[in-house]
């Protein structure tokens, strides 16, 4: 009996991987296949696919970005490898990476992104071709500097929440975890100035929606690197599987009722958004990501339909909050770890807003150059998106090496920012570096925290203007003190960074 359970659980496995690695090899071009002999590769045999794929596959999401970090080290800043058929070219050279990301031949994301399509469909992160031309340019409107400027009072408001929530916790000098605080507030954030809906996340009304993002999130990144997830039909059946079609239900229902909701509203108001008269004429103009979606819909219905409205909103819901809550949260940390820095951007808001307790302007967030810097050197540190991908569809000429079509390249920003050639103690936290000019130029193609190029970020602008107010409503109320060091903080990589243990914090009021 013994002996049977070995073979049907162990042999039988082994055996369909074996198989399914040799016919995906077999099914592609020479070209193709032959890579590894010109380009560094930790796979050139089959016994070494099988065991890497199978290495890969077995590892915890908290030690693969090390285990990358170490392929680099030992094979240079270009590596190939196979993952049961499917063929990787690792990249961690700026002047490559400037190559691949620059040109608008190569914007398709690499297979790992299909397995997003149940939960965000077409929208902008997975689509390509025409018809990520045409919807990148019919989005960028909305990300628009009068539009980021329509947002600000929401974003202040949810900010001076934040910081007495903070602060209440903190009572009788009692430490304070901070990640799910911020993942709130972020969320109460993007939900009113993408949905233009309250959500009261802040006030303990959206646990299942968090819930079920985290939890997506995780059987996602399961998929990608547990090769015999990768059929649609065993990944449904299995555990992970199960779990994430139930969390992408519940994020789709929340879509479709906010859109039912703004849809009727719409309709009841002769298509215009009208507030009380009470409020402030400006406030009456403020409309949200979702208003400006559904006018495209009113006046350009060849371009866009609801079904299109929903993925775009899903695409923005988890891309928006959930990156800058991570981003967020590890710079009030750095913050409370250094107090030299947090004293200095101090400084700074003091010389902007004196000690008013107004909010935060436009004309504010530009003048804050150090807590921009400060910001950027934590995203240095802990980029939300560790990694990403894309699949040729023609030669890509690198350096030093001819990659051939159909073969998946891969970055990481997490990696790359701790490149000492562009980063001199990488480790260390110096925000001075984005404030020397003559780094500007080596910081083009190797500090990526939105990606580059044609697919870079279309939100980072307004990513960074809502870090800003955040962190800098905070730091004008409280003092931060991290009761712990950089070695205590631990991430693991899956779609976006994620923190498996942090040191705790306290929140003194100044």
């Amino acid at each position: 009996m013994l002996e049977t359970n070995v073979y049907n659980f162990v042999l039988i496995p082994l055996a369909i991987l074996i198989s399914y690695a040799i016919w995906s090899r077999l099914r592609k071009p020479l070209k193709y296949r032959q890579i590894s002999s010109h380009v560094p590769s930790v796979t050139k045999t089959l016994w070494s696919e099988l065991l890497f794929s199978c290495s890969i596959a077995m590892k915890h999401p908290r030690d693969l970005l090390p285990f990358f970090m170490e392929i680099f080290l030992n094979n240079g800043p270009v590596v190939h490898c196979n993952i049961t058929g499917r063929s990787y070219v690792l990249l961690n050279d700026p002047d490559d990476i400037k190559i691949l990301l620059s040109s608008t031949q190569y914007i398709n994301k690499g297979p790992e992104y299909e397995m997003l399509k149940p939960w965000l469909n077409d929208g902008l992160l997975l689509s390509s071709g025409l018809k990520w031309q045409n919807r990148r340019k019919l989005l960028t409107n909305t990300f628009h500097f009068k539009t980021l400027d329509m947002y600000n009072p929401a974003v202040n408001k949810h900010a001076k929440v934040f910081t007495k929530k903070l602060l209440e916790a903190c009572t009788d000098d009692k430490e304070i975890s901070i990640m799910e605080y911020v993942t709130l507030c972020s969320l109460d954030i993007i939900c009113e100035t993408i949905m233009g809906t309250e959500m009261n996340a802040q006030k303990g009304k959206s646990v299942q929606y968090v819930h079920s993002i985290k939890s997506a999130c995780r059987s996602v990144i399961d998929r990608v690197f547990k090769f015999w997830l990768w059929n649609d039909l065993i990944y449904r059946i299995s555990e992970s599987g199960r779990s994430f079609f139930k969390s992408i239900r519940v994020l789709h229902d929340f879509t479709d009722n906010v859109i039912k909701r703004k849809q009727s509203l719409l309709k009841s108001s002769g298509n215009t958004i009208v507030q009380p008269e009470s409020k402030p004429a400006e406030k009456r103009k403020t409309k949200s990501f979702l208003d400006l979606l559904l006018d495209v819909l009113k006046d350009n219905p060849d371009q866009m339909t609801i079904k299109d409205i929903r993925e775009e909103v899903d695409t923005f819901l988890f891309e928006g909050h959930d990156t800058s809550s991570i981003s967020m949260t590890m710079t009030l940390l750095l913050l409370g770890m250094h107090q030299d820095i947090q004293d200095r951007a101090r400084e700074e808001l003091h010389s902007i807003f004196g000690d008013s307790d107004r909010d935060a302007t436009m004309e504010d967030l530009n003048a804050m150059r150090y807590l921009d810097a400060v910001i950027k050197e934590s995203l240095r540190l802990y980029p939300s998106v560790p990694s990403f991908t894309r699949e040729l569809e023609t030669t890509l000429q690198l350096k030093n090496y001819s990659i051939p079509p159909m073969t998946t390249m891969a970055i990481f920003p997490y990696i790359l920012h701790r490149n000492e050639n562009i980063f001199p103690k990488p480790e260390d936290f110096i925000p001075e570096r984005f404030l020397d000019e003559d780094n500007k130029s080596k910081f083009l193609f190797g500090y990526i925290p939105f990606s580059a190029g044609a697919r870079n970020c279309i939100g980072q602008k307004y990513a960074m203007n809502q870090m800003k107010t955040v962190v800098s409503t905070v730091l004008r109320n409280a003092k931060i003190v991290s009761s712990g060091c950089k070695e205590d903080i631990k991430i693991s990589m899956q779609l976006l960074i994620r923190i498996e243990s942090l040191p705790k914090v306290i929140f003194h009021k100044l």
